[in-house]
């Protein structure tokens, strides 16, 4: 029978766990689209001579993040006065891979990761700044820029064989829709 008592923490052990703190980003949505953003009360300068937007959310994330190297609690406030909420975490860090010594015949799996991607531009105007843009033979989706442009880039070997080479972008909100011709 075991009579020893529950773990009871001693001084020490309270002065060696310090609380998790993370840096407190703030990011408020003007009326126009346009984006401030604080990092522990501090203002973070804009990229550039122009002005974060909400199309560049994603880059305004990876400059105060260092390209997900730091964690950080971000709040985003809206201007119709919606708040959200979230963390950014970090990426775990690729290892470079050494080259193997022993040669390895090459398969077709490894010839296609290795391949380049064969891109089609496509761009159409006229979407709701923001939206979620389908782009149809539904293999992606996009966002339309603070500008109402969307673009989306097209792998062509991920067209089936028989494909009529034809891409619709669809605007879910306006009900914007272009068809453009892949060249």
């Amino acid at each position: 029978m075991n009579v020893t008592g529950p773990r009871r923490s001693t001084t020490t052990d309270d002065e060696n766990m310090a609380p998790v703190e993370l840096p407190h980003v703030l990011v408020t949505v003007a009326d126009d689209g346009t984006l401030t953003a604080t990092v522990d009360g501090t203002h973070f300068e804009e990229s550039g001579a122009s002005a974060w937007t909400r199309a560049t959310f994603g880059p305004l994330m990876d400059a105060i993040t260092k390209d997900r190297t730091i964690a950080v609690r971000v709040e985003v406030r809206e201007s119709d006065g919606s708040v959200f909420t979230d963390i950014l975490r970090t990426r775990k860090p690729r290892r470079a891979v050494a080259p193997s010594e022993n040669s390895v015949p090459e398969t077709r799996r490894s010839r296609h990761a290795r391949r380049v991607p064969r891109l089609a531009e496509v761009t159409a105007h006229g979407f709701v700044p923001g939206e979620d843009v389908a782009v149809a033979t539904i293999v992606s989706h996009t966002d339309a820029t603070g500008t109402g442009e969307a673009r989306a880039l097209i792998d062509l070997d991920d067209l089936p064989e028989r494909s009529s080479r034809e891409v619709i972008l669809f605007g879910r909100i306006s009900g914007t829709l272009a068809v453009r011709r892949l060249t």
